[in-house]
């Protein structure tokens, strides 16, 4: 799951740019100024920022460059509605990641996020397999004994993330995070009940853990073990 940061004071265009990032499965916020978007890019770790250069408040120039600074791994996609080779130079110089100018193709837009986005994180195989499971993120398509499982997009990012953690303990405000937007209540029990729905669909025997007071884990190697709702 692919966890984004919108920062465009544009409201049109940010509000297309982020129907259209969740559309792909994507984790998406959005921020309408330089000021709310730079508290937000340090808040929260996003895999790529897809960031305004000429914002009001806080300048997408120092966004951009505070972020470098930090060292986090989060890329940045710079957009700008001057295209002229020099703003382009100017801005990857910047630190930037990648850079697109207004207007630009939203099928371009997507590739260039999701592979920003396979920068921001980690190595992992491009294919997740435990037991009889295989996942393949970049196809969204998960199986089980070679029979498709029928996801919904949120209970696909939550498996991604507990076998990308290959068998590690996943808590569920990490789930929270990664896989739902900025929108979400963190006190409802959404996690709980995606879990519960993505352990009646992958079925028997399961998979999934809980560890109490701490998440939930996939082991790997996988070995059967006691499994609490």
């Amino acid at each position: 799951m692919v966890r984004v940061l919108v920062v465009e004071d544009e409201r049109n265009l940010a509000d297309a740019i982020v129907r259209g990032l969740r559309r792909q499965g994507m984790a998406v916020d959005v921020a309408y100024d330089g000021s709310a978007g730079h508290e937000m890019a340090f808040v929260t770790r996003y895999d790529v920022v897809v960031l305004d250069r000429d914002l009001p408040g806080v300048h997408g120039d120092q966004i951009c460059a505070d972020l470098v600074t930090s060292g986090t791994l989060t890329r940045v996609l710079m957009l700008t509605a001057s295209g002229t080779v020099a703003d382009r130079v100017e801005g990857l110089q910047l630190g930037a990641d990648d850079y697109l100018p207004k207007p630009f193709a939203f099928d371009e837009l997507v590739a260039r996020v999701q592979a920003l986005g396979r920068r921001a994180t980690p190595v992992t195989p491009p294919v997740l397999a435990v037991a009889d499971l295989v996942v393949d993120p970049a196809k969204r398509v998960a199986t089980r004994g070679g029979v498709v499982v029928d996801l919904a997009r949120k209970e696909f990012g939550v498996l991604e993330e507990l076998l990308k953690a290959r068998g590690a303990v996943v808590s569920s405000e990490e789930l929270l995070e990664r896989v739902w937007d900025a929108n979400t209540d963190p006190f409802t029990t959404t996690v709980r009940v995606t879990v519960m729905t993505l352990r009646k669909k992958l079925g028997d025997p399961p998979l999934i853990e809980t560890v109490v007071g701490a998440g939930y884990r996939v082991p790997d190697p996988y070995i059967p073990g006691q499994v609490s709702a």
